[in-house]
């Protein structure tokens, strides 16, 4: 019988990626290989950065979302809402904006308390030598109203 990380790691990755025949990617093939394994394997860009820290969001990671967050911007601690169900992300715009300069617009969407919530960020990233390799991280983003 397979194991509940087993089953998880070949469940549809939450950021909704889908192949060249839409469908969608195992978490595993997708943003499990950052997540689960940050200490060999970055995200290549930032698009796949915000995709793996909506991942880690849905996931309650807290290490993973910390460890991506520029030291400059992030929070000590970081608390999740209990309760929040991810229903899904909506990659609007992802451009470069310098070498190692990105942003990337995009769409989450959660119920709380029975109450549905759209998160529309356009976020900053930046990538940064970080223990030998370079990596994108999340600095900040303004909110769409």
């Amino acid at each position: 019988m397979p194991s509940i990380h087993s089953a998880l790691a070949h469940a549809a990755c939450p950021c909704g990626r889908t192949n060249a025949r839409q469908q969608p990617l195992a978490y595993s093939a997708c943003c499990g290989r950052f997540i689960d394994h940050y200490a060999d394997q970055s995200a290549p860009d930032a698009e796949h950065l915000m995709r793996s820290r909506y991942s880690a969001f849905v996931r309650e990671d807290a290490a993973y979302l910390l460890a991506t967050w520029h030291p400059d911007t992030r929070p000590a601690t970081l608390d999740f809402d209990p309760g929040a169900k991810w229903l899904g992300l909506q990659v609007k715009d992802f451009q470069s904006t310098g070498e190692n300069r990105a942003e990337v617009e995009f769409v989450a969407r959660y119920r709380l308390h029975g109450r549905a919530v759209r998160l529309h960020e356009r976020s900053r990233f930046v990538r940064e030598l970080v223990d030998g390799q370079l990596r994108w991280r999340y600095v900040d983003g303004d909110l769409f109203t």
